[in-house]
């Protein structure tokens, strides 16, 4: 283990999370307790509570003999995300616009540099930036309680966004999904809240995640057992 973790527990669920987010744990994947604290080399007690968090957290499941796997994709999650952010985004970009600051408006700015349409097969690092630009107008809107409910939404959203990815997209989408970055950012600055909520609206609709609600609940893919 190395720094900046403070635990062991924080080491392994650090580990955990990343692998599953980045798609290298699949939906459904079996977790064998005594083999993921070796390979992390720790014991099972500090594993134990890196599992827990990340069952807060929806990620993963564990039954009642301490067994673990990767939660699956499901329909119903989907479009209960799809439906929540729909409603949730829109108004934290609007509050953005209203409220916004200098420093608010710095950050976005840096956040928007290290932002592309998500490749095929993204990275840890493609997910953070994505991640990093969302937070940044979330952050703008000075609702603590509103920024805590959609980043607490954020980690199950990128396991669905992985699965909207599995349909590659053209350069036309990908172009249109990074001018929507650049308008939601315009309106923020210009204190634009119906336009910021507007854009913010037409991008969650044709999202990744909601490629991936749509593909679930039309039975055109089998979700992880």
């Amino acid at each position: 283990m190395t720094e900046p973790y403070s635990t062991k527990s924080d080491y392994a669920y650090s580990q955990l999370r990343e692998k599953i987010l980045t798609g290298e744990y699949e939906p459904g994947t079996v977790l064998n307790q005594a083999v993921l604290a070796r390979t992390i080399g720790i014991s099972t007690t500090p594993l134990r509570e890196a599992l827990r968090r990340l069952k807060s957290e929806g990620l993963v499941e564990l039954d009642a003999h301490r067994d673990a796997r990767v939660s699956p994709l499901t329909g119903e999650e989907a479009r209960d995300l799809l439906e929540i952010r729909m409603s949730l985004d829109p108004l934290a970009a609007a509050l953005a616009a209203e409220r916004r600051s200098t420093s608010d408006i710095r950050e976005m700015r840096d956040a928007i540099e290290g932002l592309h349409p998500l490749p095929h097969n993204p990275s840890f690092v493609d997910l953070v930036a994505h991640r990093r630009f969302h937070t940044a107008i979330y952050t703008a809107s000075h609702n603590e309680i509103l920024i805590s409910t959609l980043d607490a939404l954020w980690d199950k959203a990128d396991r669905y966004r992985r699965l909207g990815l599995e349909v590659e997209r053209d350069q036309q989408e990908r172009d249109t999904k990074a001018a929507e970055h650049r308008e939601l950012l315009e309106c923020v600055i210009n204190r634009d809240s119906v336009g910021a909520a507007g854009v913010m609206r037409r991008h969650i609709d044709s999202s990744l995640g909601a490629k991936a609600a749509n593909r679930l609940n039309a039975g055109k893919i089998e979700a992880a057992p």
